[in-house]
């Protein structure tokens, strides 16, 4: 950028907000402006490819993380701050600066407030579990994507029982902060968990209802949902194929099953020597050695062979190796002074059960293998 460009202001407004129509959590924001019809002299919204894009060292001055939506405030405050980040203090900060304009949005509402923190702590911090590549795990305190599928329509249920049973908004017959949060992440869970198992409905069912209700009889939740589809369907989707890559969606485990998934379901006995809700390990059938112990994964989740793990697999992987180092430190098991941990890859590596299982020799000294 030269010193012209630096000199020359992006906007005489009030404030600006740095923002794209994809974003759920800059819908909030969005939300907010259109319910108080805020004038572009108030607030302008400005997209981050402005500055570079959301890591360029302009927008990170305003975020740190490089997240969306980011707050500039071009006209002397109170507080001395000349800019904001995150969704919620953004949202706060102008319901106060403008509460006399439009709804209140119920900021001290306490269901509200229920709802919007659940929201924000236990399904922002995870939403990328559907649409984030598998080099962006973990999230949260989820290492996988299923997991975090799973925690993530959890959640919407939690928040369900959070709700009113009265009235078109989350807390009654006014719309609600909950509701400016709530109603753009469910666009998104909407759209994409069918992607992922279409078995069935997206969101929980009342939860459903509010989210029809809202975008087709609200006005300001109705241009909202248009304008983020109108992105996930043309550029993420039609443009860029996201989720043709993107495990358990565009990619699934269609390998058939194999003996493993029937000593896992107990339908075949086994000699089980240890056994969590992630991992079993039992005795080989046909030992290569005094001591010989097969660690499996409970579910396969892709992993047919090693030559199939992403970022995604390495909690399972690590879960293998710490639970292969537990067994060969067992001596009632037969093992002694050290193991060998064997895992075969495809025809040229010897596999023979196409569920990945790592093998622990031991109990007597092993020769070289090669």
């Amino acid at each position: 950028m030269s010193s012209n460009e630096e000199a020359t202001p992006l906007s005489k407004s009030d404030h600006i907000l740095f923002d794209m129509p994809v974003s759920n959590n800059g819908a909030r924001i969005r939300a907010i402006l259109y319910y108080k019809q805020l004038s572009q002299q108030q607030v302008e919204i400005i997209s981050p490819m402005k500055l570079g894009g959301l890591r360029s060292e302009e927008f990170k001055a305003m975020s740190p993380q490089g997240l969306m939506p980011a707050l500039t405030i071009q006209k002397e405050h109170a507080s001395g701050m000349t800019h904001l980040s995150e969704s919620d203090t953004i949202a706060r900060y102008l319901l106060a600066e403008y509460a006399g304009t439009g709804p209140s949005f119920q900021s001290d509402n306490p269901r509200s407030n229920q709802i919007n923190r659940w929201h924000d702590i236990y399904l922002t911090t995870i939403q990328g579990c559907l649409y984030k590549p598998a080099s962006r795990f973990p999230l949260g305190n989820y290492a996988d994507r299923k997991s975090a599928i799973s925690a993530f329509q959890k959640n919407l249920k939690v928040i369900e029982g959070f709700m009113s049973d009265e009235g078109m908004y989350l807390c009654g017959d006014e719309v609600s902060l909950a509701d400016a949060s709530l109603f753009p992440t469910c666009v998104f869970a909407n759209y994409m968990l069918p992607k992922f198992d279409d078995s069935q409905p997206p969101l929980p069912p009342k939860l459903t209802a509010w989210f029809d209700n809202l975008r087709t009889n609200d006005s300001v939740f109705s241009k909202v949902y248009k304008e983020i589809m109108d992105e996930l369907v043309t550029s993420w989707d039609e443009k860029n194929h996201r989720w043709d890559k993107i495990w358990l969606a565009g990619q699934r485990d269609e390998a058939p099953g194999t003996i493993f998934d029937k000593i896992v379901a107990k339908e075949i006995p086994a000699t089980i020597v240890k056994e969590d809700k992630h991992i079993l390990a039992f005795k080989d059938i046909s030992p290569q050695a005094p001591a010989h112990v097969l660690v499996i994964p409970k579910d396969r989740n892709g992993l047919t062979n090693l030559r199939r793990a992403s970022a995604e697999h390495t909690d399972i992987l690590g879960k293998m190796l710490v639970a292969a180092a537990e067994i060969a430190n067992d001596a009632e098991l037969g093992f002694g002074d050290g193991a060998r941990f064997v895992i075969n890859d495809g025809n040229d590596g010897g596999q023979e059960v196409y569920h990945i299982h790592l093998h622990v020799l031991g109990g007597k000294k092993l020769g070289s293998m090669v």
